[in-house]
């Protein structure tokens, strides 16, 4: 008996040093899996209107999967109607990065704020001025007097309408801003007479000609648009984030603008439909239009997405000039620190794809 329960606690204790050394195995691959988990960076962003035209290539990624084929756990979100904008939300911490446009970077240059544009994603704005029927505006110099809609008070769209009217020799005094957000809200303003024209994008340009409620007076869709309008390409919608995150997360920066220059080739290669196919069926198909309106209108406007992430010569000098002529002080703004292109360069050799020569912008 007593041979026998010796043997017995000699088996039980080889059996816990097996458990243990399985144990021990487990957890050593659970920490390799916790380790290689742990390089791959997760980053927030947060983008000016995500089901908007003009920021498609954010959430295109992500259906795409290349935030997850570069290695980035990419957490996106929206800004609200009437609540913080996006470069706000960057500026301030509560998001690493912002989807938004390029102008905002000279807008925190004449603060005090170093906020650099990584990737730029469109050459226009993407934008009409969509004007009801009634309105009698047909083009800028027509603004005076009337009520111009704009997503919100001091966004992309207050300044593009000031400048357009400046353009005029219509000063801001001379007409009056409201703030009308997209998509319901701004044909609603238009519906209710509550504005003459809205400064808005596709599919929002879409519900409301198909309605019959309003029409184009100032194309500001593509780059031909914008430069017949504002005298070059404008560059719009890009990945704007502070000086010191990029300089601490270069990595992680590396690896969105990889994402989103594999998605602006995608864009380039595929067809509107395709494109409309691998997105959310509630941005293309909703309450105010069918997803045929949403693919018409990307085809007439796909021109505004830039191939290759690259920022377009010329265009940092015409934003410059823009919120120079509306009042902004840019005694303090060097251009070259505004943006950088050495990511999206990266990116396109890491592909083996051509991109335009344009200046380099700032080192990140």
């Amino acid at each position: 008996m007593k041979k026998r329960t010796i043997s017995a606690v000699a088996a039980a204790g080889a059996l816990m040093l097996s458990l243990a050394a399985c144990s021990s195995g487990a957890a050593g691959g659970n920490a390799a899996a916790g380790n290689a988990a742990a390089t791959i960076p997760t980053v927030k962003m947060m983008v000016g209107g995500i089901d908007k035209q003009i920021y498609l290539p954010y959430e295109l990624a992500e259906r795409l999967g290349y935030y997850k084929k570069y290695g980035v756990n990419m957490q996106l979100s929206t800004e609200q109607n009437g609540g913080v904008g996006a470069e706000d939300a960057m500026a301030s911490g509560q998001v690493d990065m912002a989807g938004a446009w390029y102008n905002h970077t000279i807008d925190f240059k004449s603060k005090g704020k170093d906020v650099i544009d990584v990737v730029q994603l469109s050459g226009a704005p993407g934008e009409r001025e969509m004007c009801g029927t009634k309105s009698g505006v047909h083009s800028a110099a027509d603004f005076k007097g009337k009520t111009l809609g704009v997503t919100d008070l001091g966004s992309g769209t207050d300044s593009l309408t000031q400048f357009l009217a400046h353009t005029q020799g219509i000063a801001k005094s001379g007409y009056h801003t409201l703030a009308v957000g997209a998509g319901s809200t701004a044909i609603a303003a238009i519906q209710r007479g509550s504005a003459d024209c809205v400064m808005t994008t596709q599919p929002t340009v879409g519900a409301l000609t198909s309605k019959n409620l309003a029409y184009t007076a100032v194309d500001l869709a593509t780059a031909e648009g914008a430069t017949k309008a504002l005298g070059s390409d404008w560059p719009a919608a890009g990945v704007l984030a502070t000086r010191s995150w990029v300089n601490s997360h270069k990595d992680a920066v590396q690896k969105v603008v990889n994402a989103l220059v594999a998605t602006m080739h995608w864009i380039n290669s595929h067809s509107a439909a395709d494109i409309a196919n691998k997105l959310p069926a509630e941005y293309v198909q909703n309450a105010t239009i069918t997803k045929q309106q949403y693919i018409d209108g990307l085809n007439t406007d796909k021109g505004q997405f830039l191939p290759d992430g690259i920022m377009p010569a010329g265009g940092p000098k015409t934003i410059l000039a823009m919120e120079k002529a509306i009042g902004v002080d840019t005694s303090n703004v060097t251009l070259g620190d505004t943006f950088t292109n050495k990511y999206a360069q990266a990116a396109n050799k890491l592909e083996g794809f051509t991109t335009t020569s344009t200046p380099a912008g700032a080192d990140g």
